[in-house]
């Protein structure tokens, strides 16, 4: 049996341990030896356990700030979608979890360890299960090609993770800086463009249409046509018709023709309803007030994210909502309103469940 459990991974961290003995060093020597030690907190060679771990920290902040959709049938198609493309990825073995996020904002974020959320707005906008494919397996190609933990690792999130002094501590650290970038879609231009060529060819692998993506792409970027800057899903990607064009020359190169589109299964298993751009409800960015008091331990680049969350991933931003999206300068998407429900729901899929709903794709 397969189980995929959407629910809150609880992982023990790998525990290292330094010691320094005073007896016949000079304080100089003391102080090399906790300097050392501290750098070996700051490895940033991460086992599958500890990326998981950071995954369930970025996962738990953007369910507090979005909220989660309690509806087990929605969960079931999704999961089973997603999971056809995990078992046909470079790693299947990950403890894959698929959860929808309940706002309107249109958007989709990969944690490590296998964490891959989709919003109720994104599902609303998608239109038939061949673009719900390439849009999961583009997020699953970031967790597999370790895109966030290279991020660590090219230095460019270990900022505020210095003061750290225990390898729990480290890793907390990390997971608020993960978040903030997840939040942010601050991917850069390589690791957006090898998401999009590792998605297109697991969709194609799976039997979906790999044209899919460009559809959902090319209908997002007319809907945000009226933004001034990019929003949600597009905070940080190439521009449309370069990255368009990129997808184009993927799907000819590598000879990508797979074709099923699943339409009819699609709208028979969501019915939710696009919201226009300037009306999804936005939560407000942090007050001054917020920033200043919020503790320094938390990390945090003063970005909206990290910077307007406590150590425990709840949002000190104002509850207020606003009808229109441009009227307060917030990026409409990325600050969506978020619903009330955190909580987490479990599905099960079997081995014969999963090939039933394959039957499905490829008849």
């Amino acid at each position: 049996m397969i189980r995929v459990l959407i629910a809150t991974v609880v992982l023990a961290c790998v525990g290292l341990s330094a010691a320094v003995s005073a007896g016949g060093q000079s304080i100089g020597q003391i102080t090399k030896g906790i300097q050392t030690a501290s750098k070996a907190w700051q490895d940033t060679k991460f086992s599958d356990a500890e990326e998981q771990q950071l995954g369930a920290d970025v996962s738990a902040k953007l369910r507090e700030k979005y909220g989660v959709v309690q509806d087990a049938a929605v969960h079931r198609y999704i999961t089973l979608s997603g999971s056809v493309l995990a078992e046909r990825s470079s790693r299947p073995d990950l403890r894959w979890t698929f959860i929808v996020l309940d706002t309107d904002g249109i958007n989709a974020f990969a944690a490590p360890g296998g964490f891959i959320h989709i919003t109720r707005g994104a599902l609303a906008l998608i239109q038939n299960e061949a673009e719900l494919a390439d849009v999961l397996a583009h997020e699953i190609g970031h967790v597999t090609g370790k895109h966030t933990i290279n991020a660590i690792k090219k230095s460019k999130l270990k900022g505020t993770a210095i003061s750290a002094t225990t390898r729990n501590e480290f890793l907390g650290a990390l997971g608020n800086q993960l978040y903030d970038m997840t939040l942010e879609n601050s991917y850069d231009r390589g690791d957006e463009m090898d998401a999009d060529k590792t998605g297109v060819a697991l969709a194609n692998k799976a039997g979906y249409a790999p044209t899919g993506l460009a559809a959902f792409l090319t209908r997002l970027a007319d809907r945000n046509k009226g933004l001034t800057d990019r929003s949600g899903i597009f905070a940080s990607h190439p521009e449309t018709k370069a990255r368009l064009d990129a997808l184009t020359k993927i799907i000819s190169s590598q000879k990508l023709t797979s074709a099923a589109i699943v339409q009819a299964r699609y709208t028979q298993s969501i019915k939710y309803k696009p919201v226009a751009v300037d009306q999804v409800a936005q939560v407000g960015p942090p007050s001054a007030a917020t920033e200043t008091s919020k503790p320094a331990a938390s990390g945090g680049s003063g970005k909206l994210g990290v910077s307007g969350l406590d150590p425990l991933g709840k949002e000190k931003s104002s509850s207020s909502t606003v009808a229109s999206a441009g009227s307060r300068g917030v990026n409409p998407d990325r600050d969506a309103k978020g619903g009330p429900n955190k909580a987490l729901v479990v599905v099960t899929v079997t081995a014969a469940d999963l090939a039933a709903f394959i039957k499905g794709i490829t008849g």
